[in-house]
């Protein structure tokens, strides 16, 4: 078993990057630190570092510095095998592999690219590299423009030679393969490599393949005149405006890049035009060829029109830019965040996380890391699929944490709202989701209004409500977010971007009400520190509890840690530790440690214990001793409001640690409220953890 695995494509273009950012996203969710290393990388164009280290590390966050990254360039290499010092290239790449291995638990390797010159001896090398560093390899292929035959015949000679040179492959992937061929290749490569070697075979996927405006505008040198904020479109397809605009437009298909010479205004105009007409296909982009730029009342035209296409102006001729485009092959890249998620949703549906990565783990963490943490998340989420209703349905952070949620396919969504600002806010942000996905209701025009109405007055007319005050109070996002999830038409509901914490709340405490033997509702924050994911309770609802209030939020706190996969040792937090505080503050805190030991004598919990006694094992030694938490605490309970509040956020901003939540415990269905100034990341986050509170933990 080994600390590492290779990633080796046998072909240029296979495809290689979506094995990778799926593997690391996989290998993250099971161990604590991965690394990534590429032996051998591309010379870097000036000014620039090697795309796939920066794509890789920035958005999976690796702390690693970008010369740890990588052994040599290509000219290097080719080089040194011209002197015939190939000898120093493997021990430079072993020396750099070796540097890495005392940082990190497991190495995530990924081999050449077969660009440019030198691929006569590329596929040698990689044999050799993961030879000398002693570790199994995954070998990629590209199924287009191949036969099922070829396809198998290239894994099986790739393979057969890694064999022979005692490197053992653990899996291959056969990636764009034609639609329908997948069981049948399947098939065939399990016949000729056994059930040993794991097979993944992942169809063509267009908006992998397609090429983005801002590869394009790349690779041609070109100018970008309007539109820069676009440049993520993808040209599914391209065509020259040269005849007559009223033939031409016959010929735009859906995400259309559209290449015509700079002086041609009425393509131009007529291109726009097209692309906000309900009658014609959208267009991806607009590439003006012969360095013509168009004339200044065109220019002035389109400046005061909303794009939502990029316009190129590029020096060379209209058919030299039409060839080079076609010849323009897909990459991925760091900012290209649609890309990369694409990429790992798409590795992750066709291939089995266990079967493969289990054989490459050679131990076991003793904690839960936040990308663990975050990676089972969604997995738990994905098991069971809720349907989660956001009231703040027009908030720019709402909208951006749906597209990222449809994207994972982690829930169904309701947003609340008005249909055209929703959807017009979305065009504005250059969110493309899909609302067909989506289903967005605004409350007063509501098929189930009037019923909600009715049940509203029935459950709340013994506090004087009429049938006026139902009808308003059920016009308000939350009160009708709420009602959804009383009557069954929505599983949790998350909410608070805009609202506050108590009109976000009541709804749910006057008509969801709380568990039984629950008398307290309080709330969690999941915080995911550089090496750990602690338990933060309560920070956001209780002013002030009592004994009794603090062991019922002691109580909730560890069956909600538990429930998420983290052991709870509970921690009553005070600002002193053991037997040595007098005063009426530590005594609440001493009496709700004796509680919650009396009714619950299975729970490991230590209190009053202060915070660093609780959380630093040579602190929490030299105070308690004989504890079996204090220094290893994952539950910390604060005595109240204004410590927990506090406390959550100087540690979040201190130490840069992830605060997901918070998550409200006790209701009957999960409410959640998010903080006014919360983040893209934190609404997508609270609307997991909302989808698997909603599963019945």
């Amino acid at each position: 078993m080994s600390k590492a695995v290779y990633i080796a494509t046998i072909e240029p273009n296979s495809g290689k990057s979506i094995v990778v950012l799926g593997l690391m996203r996989m290998l993250l969710g099971k161990i604590a630190k991965v690394g990534y290393f590429r032996p051998i990388i591309d010379d870097p164009k000036s000014g620039k570092i090697d795309n796939h280290i920066h794509t890789v590390t920035t958005y999976f966050d690796m702390d690693i510095n970008f010369e740890d990254a990588y052994a040599f360039t290509r000219s290097e290499v080719l080089q040194k095998y011209n002197q015939g010092k190939s000898g120093d290239i493997i021990n430079g790449i072993i020396q750099k592999y070796k540097n890495l291995e005392e940082k990190f638990d497991f190495i995530l390797i990924e081999g050449t690219d077969f660009s440019d010159e030198g691929n006569i001896i590329e596929f040698d090398i990689n044999v050799v590299i993961a030879k000398n560093l002693g570790i199994p390899s995954i070998l990629v292929a590209s199924g287009i423009d191949k036969t099922t035959e070829e396809i198998v015949g290239n894994l099986k000679l790739a393979h057969d030679t890694f064999s022979s040179k005692d490197v053992e492959v653990i899996a291959v992937v056969a990636n764009k393969v034609e639609k329908g061929l997948e069981n049948e290749l399947k098939g065939c490569l399990e016949k000729d490599l056994g059930t040993e070697v794991e097979q993944i075979v992942i169809p063509r996927i267009n908006s992998l393949i397609n090429p983005t405006i801002k590869e394009i505008c790349e690779d041609l040198d070109g100018k970008v005149l309007f539109g820069k904020q676009f440049l993520n479109n993808q040209a599914g397809s391209f065509g020259v405006g040269a005849m007559q605009l009223r033939n031409y437009l016959t010929h735009l298909k859906d995400n259309s890049l559209v290449i015509t010479p700079g002086d041609r205004a009425d393509i131009i105009l007529g291109a726009l035009q097209a692309n906000i007409s309900d009658n014609y296909p959208k267009i991806s982009g607009i590439i003006l060829t012969g360095g013509i730029m168009p004339e200044e009342p065109i220019l002035k035209l389109i400046e005061g029109v909303s794009l939502s296409v990029p316009i190129i102006s590029v020096t060379q001729g209209t058919f030299s830019i039409t060839n080079r485009i076609g010849a323009i092959k897909s990459r991925i890249y760091a900012d290209n965040l649609n890309k990369i998620d694409t990429s790992i949703n798409t590795f992750q549906h066709y291939a089995n996380a266990d079967s493969l990565i289990d054989p490459l783990i050679t131990f076991e963490s003793n904690s839960i890391t936040p990308s663990m943490f975050q990676y089972n998340l969604l997995k738990r989420a994905l098991l069971h699929k809720k349907h989660i209703v956001l009231p703040e349905g027009s908030d720019e952070r709402i909208l951006k944490a749906t597209h990222r949620l449809l994207a994972v396919d982690a829930v169904n969504i309701t947003l609340i709202g008005d249909e055209k600002k929703i959807k017009d806010k979305a065009t504005q942000l250059d969110l493309q989701i899909d609302f067909g996905n989506v289903n967005i209701i605004s409350p007063a025009k509501s098929p189930h209004y009037k019923d909600y109405v009715q049940t509203f007055y029935e459950l709340r007319k013994h506090k004087n409500v009429n049938m006026d005050m139902a009808r308003d109070m059920m016009a308000d996002v939350s009160y009708f977010g709420t009602m959804m999830i009383y009557k069954g038409h929505a599983d949790g509901m998350v909410s608070g971007a805009v609202h506050t914490t108590q009109h976000t709340i009541r709804p749910a405490l006057q008509f969801i009400k709380t568990k039984p033997n629950t008398r307290v509702v309080s709330s969690i924050f999941f915080m995911c520190l550089e090496d750990r994911v602690s338990v933060f309770g309560d920070c956001a609802i209780n002013p002030n509890p009592n004994a009794e209030e603090l062991s019922e939020i002691a109580i909730s706190s560890a069956k909600s840690a538990k429930a998420f996969g983290i052991d709870p040792k509970i921690a009553m937090l005070s600002y002193s530790s053991g037997t040595s505080g007098k005063g009426e503050d530590v005594e609440i805190v001493r009496k709700a440690t004796a509680i919650v030991k009396e009714t619950h004598p299975e729970l490991k919990i230590e209190g009053p214990i202060q915070y660093d006694a609780a959380v630093d094992i040579r602190v929490g030694k030299s105070k308690l001793p004989d504890s079996e938490v204090a220094g290893k605490a994952s539950v910390l309970i604060f005595p109240d409001l204004n410590t927990g509040n506090n406390t959550y956020k100087a540690v979040q901003r201190e130490t840069g640690a992830l605060a997901i939540g918070p998550m409200l415990q006790g209701l009957n269905k999960p409410v959640n409220d998010l903080s006014r100034g919360c983040t893209v990341d934190d609404v997508y986050n609270t609307v997991i953890i909302t989808a698997i509170q909603a599963q019945g933990i």
